[in-house]
């Protein structure tokens, strides 16, 4: 029997309580949304250096020209720009747009891999912050817009905006 002390019982892989489920934006790639169409996003670790770490703590990052890449059947995220940490010194931080491994499972590397394969296909980060304590980036294999479709988002959103306007005036 167990004490009246003790803490209600929790399934074994259900979700903790508090910071350690807190997603804490750090970056994101609003023009992706604009100029690629979505067509499947997964999510990722990052392997960080700890300089880079507490730059993002700080919030230096920027991921709007960055792309992902599949090499030796690794997954590498390039050109993401991460600034240098103002407190370390010259010899002690890291490069600002540096190479940095991306962690998947082999298997979803594979399906990415075989997924951009295709012509026109890309990686692209959407977002990158923080999960509990872990940085994450948000990936989406997308494809380019052409002139027209671009001209289409931007009538919908036009569109919807003056939906909601016309129903807030009422």
């Amino acid at each position: 029997m167990s004490s009246p002390n003790t803490h209600a019982a929790r399934a074994k892989n259900a979700p903790r309580e508090g910071k350690a489920n807190e997603r804490r934006m750090l970056a994101e790639n609003r023009k992706a949304k604009f100029e690629y169409d979505v067509l499947d996003k997964v999510e990722a670790g990052l392997v960080l250096l700890g300089t880079e770490v507490k730059s993002l703590r700080g919030g230096g990052a920027n991921i709007g020209e960055a792309f992902a890449q599949v090499e030796d059947g690794e997954l590498w995220l390039l050109d993401a720009h991460i600034a240098p940490y103002k407190q370390a010194g010259v010899y002690f931080n890291h490069e600002p747009r540096r190479k940095r491994k991306l962690l998947l499972k082999n298997a979803e590397i594979v399906r990415i891999q075989q997924k951009v394969a295709e012509k026109g296909l890309t990686l692209v980060p959407l977002t990158l912050y923080f999960l509990g304590k872990w940085v994450k980036v948000e990936l989406a294999v997308v494809r380019g817009r052409k002139l027209h479709d671009k001209r289409d988002a931007i009538r919908e959103r036009e569109d919807r905006r003056e939906m909601l306007r016309s129903v807030r005036e009422r």
